[in-house]
């Protein structure tokens, strides 16, 4: 029997971006995909558009109600889950290319990995065919966390089992809870992980974390936060992880 993968999108407004992020889901050749989608009572077409393409896939649920924003749609996406494995696609965010989940299943069986992760396109809002930053990852090694390293947390791909045991995402943070949970994951040593060496996501530009002067201000308090709840780093860790960053910029 197949790996049953869970995947989750939260929305909220989506309308002009969900259609192309679902359709990147829902035309996977890997056929054993939950498509779970947490909407925070959108009033932009959003929910007419889930339950108009509820209708013609079965894999696919969603649920609308209020939220603390992203990180708590992200973990109510996470109770629902019944699969062997869990991602993340993000509403403005759509997959590589239609084989990429069998990709990354067909990693987790060869190397027994509890986690799988990749490289990921910043694409422009208006034209997605245009890279603005390729994030080329690398094979992990502990080290690597002190020194700013992460991988792209939408090309992040775990067990089940690993959420079970360790949580999501915290609350306490409003832009970072992604960084924070990398760092609660990866600094356990007894984990696998396995570096996926393919583009998995492409990502519109214009993240919360980097929509302002404040907002990037917020971002790096947070991940010192993240950092120091962690035992991994110093603020040399965020300095160099925002170096990581800028490297990445396409010219």
């Amino acid at each position: 029997m197949s790996l049953k993968v869970s995947l989750i999108t939260a929305t909220y407004n989506s309308v002009k971006t969900f259609e192309m992020c679902a359709n990147s889901v829902l035309n996977q050749t890997y056929s054993n995909i939950e498509y779970i989608i947490v909407d925070g009572q959108s009033d932009d077409g959003t929910i007419e558009l889930l339950k108009s393409m509820a209708i013609t896939h079965e894999n696919m649920n969603w649920i609308s109600e209020g939220d603390n924003g992203i990180y708590d749609a992200l973990n109510k996406g996470l109770s629902r889950a019944t699969g062997d494995i869990v991602g993340f696609v993000h509403s403005d965010d759509f997959l590589s290319n239609n084989n990429i989940i069998a990709s990354i299943v067909e990693s987790f069986i060869a190397t027994e990995a509890d986690g799988v992760y990749g490289d990921l396109h910043y694409v422009a809002k208006d034209n997605t065919n245009k890279i603005v930053r390729n994030w080329v990852s690398k094979q992990y090694k502990l080290k690597l966390l002190k020194q700013g390293w992460m991988p792209p947390h939408p090309t992040l791909y775990l067990k089940k089992k690993i959420y079970d045991t360790y949580g999501g995402f915290d609350l306490n943070f409003k832009i970072a809870a992604d960084y924070d949970f990398i760092l609660r994951i990866f600094k356990q040593t007894h984990l696998k992980f396995y570096y996926l060496p393919k583009t998995i996501v492409k990502m519109r530009v214009g993240g919360a974390s980097n929509r302002s002067i404040k907002n990037i201000i917020q971002k790096s308090n947070e991940d010192y936060t993240a950092v120091s709840k962690n035992q991994i780093g110093n603020w040399l860790t965020i300095l160099q992880k925002n170096i990581f960053k800028i490297k990445q910029f396409v010219t």
